[in-house]
């Protein structure tokens, strides 16, 4: 498939054939909920915890006698039972990560690719090069080129002035094309790829 090219100035910069196997598939939710899953449990932290029966601060002693008191039968005050006791099979630290294969991630990934050109939310930009890393001048760029929630994916390293820059604009995430991943690319209003950067992914995924 063709895609137009533009610049930063939103000029026409040409055209850029991209793959079909990549950017031109019909997106499949199940593989996209499948990999966002896996993703978001990944980066979960897993540190929830709670005191059991054997960690909480209180006395062992029996605290009344077994039986003649008309009451159920108690050991300690720790008992789950009791107010401030230790909690029964509460949640102890843990990875929710499971595993999903390098094909099947891939995979993933063209689909998210193929769902944002599906979509009409990829662009294709000559470069994401700036002279000096103004914060404001490249808000400006931004807002004259209707970008409000852009992901922009450059080749293998990212222009550093044009990082420096977006550092502190909201809405905007700038990655290299090792970095690329379902979760970020859905979430984005708009994909940005620059030339280097759609040759990269394209190596990458073929």
């Amino acid at each position: 498939m063709k895609a137009d090219v533009i610049k930063l100035d939103a000029k026409a910069a040409g055209s850029i054939e991209l793959s079909d196997a990549i950017f031109g598939l019909e997106p499949r939710a199940d593989i996209l909920h499948r990999v966002v899953r896996y993703q978001l449990a990944k980066r979960q932290a897993g540190t929830h915890k709670v005191k059991t029966r054997s960690e909480v601060s209180y006395s062992t002693k029996k605290i009344y006698r077994q039986k003649g008191t008309g009451g159920a039968r108690h050991g300690a005050r720790s008992a789950p039972i009791f107010r401030g006791g230790g909690v029964y099979k509460g949640p102890t630290p843990r990875s929710h990560a499971h595993d999903l294969t390098k094909k099947f991630r891939a995979l993933g990934l063209r689909h998210a690719l193929s769902a944002k050109a599906t979509a009409g939310e990829l662009v294709v930009v000559d470069e994401a090069v700036l002279k000096n890393a103004k914060t404001k001048d490249l808000a400006k760029t931004l807002a004259n080129l209707g970008w409000k929630k852009a992901l922009v994916i450059d080749g293998a390293e990212v222009d550093a002035n044009f990082a420096l820059a977006a550092r502190n604009i909201d809405g905007l995430d700038v990655l290299p094309s090792q970095g690329a991943n379902v979760y970020d690319i859905l979430k984005a209003s708009t994909l940005v790829l620059t030339k280097a950067g759609a040759e990269a992914l394209e190596a990458r995924l073929s």
